[in-house]
């Protein structure tokens, strides 16, 4: 199943799994796996994205299966990140991990104590914040 934006356009695609893509303008992304049981542990997805941006947050399937989505550059596997994934008309990807507003991200070092990520810039109209590095 493949889906496309036209110039104007953007589309929100929501799974049973609880998964959501935003597609933004001129974007293209074919589904090419979802197989998804409430109490299975062999659910599977596998997602292709050749053009624009996209952002998705990971539902059920990646944290009891395998997700996996694909790129002109290589190919992801989603365990329950909330990524942003850009890609050019000439074919350059961009990759961001985003959090979401007003939820602190913790990072561990052995003796010492846990940092917080300081805030980031929303994205527009959206209630995710971009965390690069994360």
């Amino acid at each position: 199943m493949w889906s496309q934006t036209g110039a104007d356009g953007r589309v929100g695609i929501n799974f049973t799994d609880g998964s959501s893509f935003n597609l933004s303008n001129n974007a293209r992304m074919a589904l090419n796996e979802f197989v998804y049981d409430p109490n299975g542990k062999s659910n599977s997805t596998l997602f292709n994205l050749t053009k624009g941006t996209f952002t998705f947050v990971a539902g059920k399937v990646a944290k009891t299966g395998d997700m996996k989505v694909d790129t002109p550059v290589a190919t992801m596997g989603i365990r329950g990140t909330t990524p942003r994934v850009e890609i050019s008309d000439d074919g350059t990807v961009k990759f961001s991990t985003l959090i979401e507003e007003g939820k602190s991200k913790r990072y561990e070092k052995a003796g010492a104590p846990a940092a917080q990520q300081p805030e980031q810039k929303p994205i527009p109209s959206s209630n995710l914040n971009i965390c690069r590095g994360c």
